[in-house]
């Protein structure tokens, strides 16, 4: 077991493991998914640390990063990396700056309610999002062969223009980024967000088969696959009730919420 300052690693299974950053108020987590051949990063966390020290531990294959979305609790550790990958509509973002997302309030974000000691190189004043050319772009329905397991790229838009969802179709695992997590709400409220794109996405994970265990990237680790039946229900009671629109709030349902 690796033990960390700032990262808590957890093995999900000997070949995929969550590395979560539990001292920031946003519960993070990214995953590390290790194949025969090559191995995969679902995101890179805030950025608050060198995330690149954990995966140095746990594989020496090469890393390929799979972004989710690019917000900055994401893309973190990007700089860390070099064979990033994202879907073309978050890639703009990637290279030029989040959009709808001032500096100072990422900032601000980024530097409260820490509740473990950061590491002296970590100035929420000074902290950029990183900014880079992405060395390609992913998009719905390309499959990663690693060897011994295939990922299957969902484009699931609503979150960001460009979010993605990867299924592990070897082992049933579903990691929905922020399209999915429990606790806080689902977030489709900033301007940069569409609540259609939001409901047509939950609709179509919901519709996966042989899923075994849904990984969202905050808060609790690891949902029961029963909540996509849940999700099924909520997206009816969404679109039958005219809430699929901003304003609307935050609506609950049996193990998640959204807010619009």
């Amino acid at each position: 077991m690796i033990r960390d300052s700032w990262f808590t690693i957890q093995e999900i299974d000997s070949s995929t493991f969550a590395i979560s950053e539990y001292g920031h108020w946003e519960n993070v987590h990214s995953f590390l998914l290790i194949g025969e051949e090559k191995a995969a990063l679902i995101d890179t966390g805030l950025g608050i640390d060198q995330i690149k020290r954990i995966t140095d531990q746990l594989t020496n294959l090469p890393i390929t990063v799979l972004t989710t979305h690019v917000h900055a609790d994401h893309i973190g550790g990007h700089g860390e990396f070099e064979r990033i990958y994202v879907h073309e509509k978050d890639s703009d973002w990637l290279r030029n700056g989040i959009k709808g997302l001032p500096l100072e309030q990422i900032r601000k974000d980024i530097g409260r309610d820490i509740t473990i000691p950061a590491p002296e190189t970590f100035d929420p004043t000074t902290y950029t999002p990183y900014q880079g050319e992405p060395a390609g772009l992913i998009a719905d329905g390309d499959v990663m062969d690693m060897g011994n397991r295939k990922l299957m790229i969902y484009h699931t838009p609503g979150h960001s223009p460009g979010h993605l969802c990867v299924f592990d179709e070897t082992n049933g695992y579903l990691f929905t980024g922020d399209l999915l997590y429990d606790e806080t709400p689902v977030y489709a409220f900033f301007p940069s967000a569409n609540p259609i794109d939001l409901v047509q996405s939950l609709e179509r994970i919901s519709e996966i088969k042989n899923v075994s265990m849904v990984y969202g990237s905050h808060n609790t680790l690891g949902l029961d696959p029963d909540i996509l039946k849940e999700v099924k229900l909520a997206v009816k009671f969404l679109r039958e009730n005219e809430l699929v629109r901003f304003g609307t709030g935050v609506h609950e349902f049996d193990g998640f919420s959204v807010r619009f």
